[in-house]
């Protein structure tokens, strides 16, 4: 058997093995009931202040990116973010949210929002940090 050991990775090799994998988890998945979901708040100009993206699979709305402009933070643009997804997940069949985020990001503003702890990560992606998983019934 030959392995080969890439810091690099080409993007025939990364398609080729999602390709793989994707076929494989095919046989557990239904995804029809699958779907992007984005939020996004610009000003008058134009120019971005907020944006969530999001990926609702199955019964959970799984919230990738949340990002609130330095301006725009303390204005309640997050949470409104927040909620416009989790209605549009509910709208969608979902009935969970899933977000992760890093101890120098924004635990205490998920769990204001409503989200539960439920892993912490430690010494994630470098000692001393954490990465927290967290969790909300939806609907």
């Amino acid at each position: 058997m030959d392995v080969t050991v890439v810091e690099k990775l080409s993007d025939s090799d990364k398609n080729d093995l999602l390709a793989g994998l994707r076929s494989y988890n095919r046989q557990f998945f239904n995804k029809d009931n699958w779907g992007d979901v984005g939020v996004f708040s610009r000003n008058e100009e134009g120019i971005l202040q907020g944006g969530l993206i999001a990926m609702k699979a199955g019964g959970w709305l799984n919230i990738e990116y949340l990002w609130v402009s330095e301006e725009a933070r303390g204005s309640g643009l997050g949470s409104l973010l927040m909620h416009t997804a989790e209605q549009e997940g509910i709208k969608k069949g979902a009935q969970q949210a899933l977000v992760d985020t890093f101890s120098f990001q924004a635990l205490p503003f998920y769990q204001k929002q409503g989200y539960s702890l439920q892993m912490t990560l430690e010494d994630f992606p470098n000692p001393g940090m954490q990465r927290y998983y967290l969790t909300k019934r939806l609907a």
